[in-house]
């Protein structure tokens, strides 16, 4: 299904986690936010690059992902921009998860962030840290694509 006929507008997109991490699963997950991080949301203003998800109490929660402050209403009905959210999973995914996380040293990093039907999503990735070797191959590789293609562009 593409993005386009699911009515999915994407926000914000966290390319460095594919480089930094070798992604095993994705879940869909919804977030809980104030009225003014919904509408900074909807302009493009919020940034997952340093963002990553843990699991305290059996809840997910987001740390530092930064939403920028809506420009449109005063100071005193903003957000903080690094606020701490919380992630809206069901229970059997967050016991899989933690299962996941605690066991096998994993990690939970947001991907990307988009609205779909109105309501905002996450895209959380279930990663293992690549090692300096995996990067300077991943590197080779999309060098390598490039070349074909544009040996191919011309032939």
């Amino acid at each position: 299904m593409s993005e386009k006929s699911a009515n999915i507008k994407v926000v914000s997109d966290n390319r460095q986690a594919r480089f930094l991490y070798e992604i095993l699963e994705t879940y869909e997950a919804g977030i809980e936010l104030k009225g003014t991080e919904v509408k900074s949301i909807r302009d493009g203003r919020c940034n997952l690059r340093d963002g990553y998800v843990l699991i305290r109490n059996g809840e997910a929660w987001l740390l530092n992902v930064h939403v920028s402050p809506y420009q449109g209403s005063g100071a005193y009905f903003n957000h903080d921009p690094l606020r701490t959210r919380k992630l809206l999973l069901h229970k059997q995914e967050i016991r899989k998860l933690i299962g996941k996380v605690e066991q096998k040293g994993l990690t939970l990093v947001p991907l990307k962030m988009y609205l779909k039907k109105g309501l905002v999503k996450l895209t959380v990735g279930l990663g293992r840290g690549k090692k300096l070797h995996d990067k300077r191959d991943d590197l080779k590789k999309r060098q390598d694509k490039r070349e074909m293609e544009r040996v191919m562009k011309n032939y």
